[in-house]
């Protein structure tokens, strides 16, 4: 299941942009490093925002893919998309994301061309 949370380095730059929907994980570190954590109770049946951990720097709320992506779309106007594109033998994947022209990088995986275009719209953000 955890492959359906953005990765810890990602939710803390989109916690340091603003992000602050409800999600149903938190990142927070251990003894080996980060990992998502579910058990923590809040008042608004085991949901988090980022307000649920002021004062700890290095927990912030765990996203979903689609969260964030949903995010963007709302509050920047940031469109993107992965596209499975067959080129040739191998399948490769091409992760889009748009603001006034198409970055297109090739992966060869579904997952690493979706963090990557994660990573650009973080990028596109911080940029403005």
């Amino acid at each position: 299941m955890d492959k359906e949370f953005i990765p810890y380095e990602q939710a803390l730059e989109l916690k340091e942009l603003g992000f602050d929907e409800m999600c149903v994980a938190y990142w927070t570190s251990g003894i080996s490093g980060y990992y998502l954590d579910f058990k923590h109770f809040t008042n608004i049946h085991w949901m988090f925002t980022a307000n649920d951990n002021k004062g700890r720097d290095k927990m912030c709320t765990a996203p979903l893919y689609q969260q964030a992506f949903r995010w963007f779309r709302e509050k920047y106007n940031l469109d993107h998309f992965v596209q499975h594109h067959i080129d040739g033998p191998d399948e490769t994947y091409f992760s889009m994301a748009r603001e006034s022209t198409w970055d297109v990088d090739t992966h060869d995986t579904y997952e690493k061309a979706e963090i990557a275009c994660l990573k650009k719209l973080i990028e596109i953000v911080k940029n403005k």
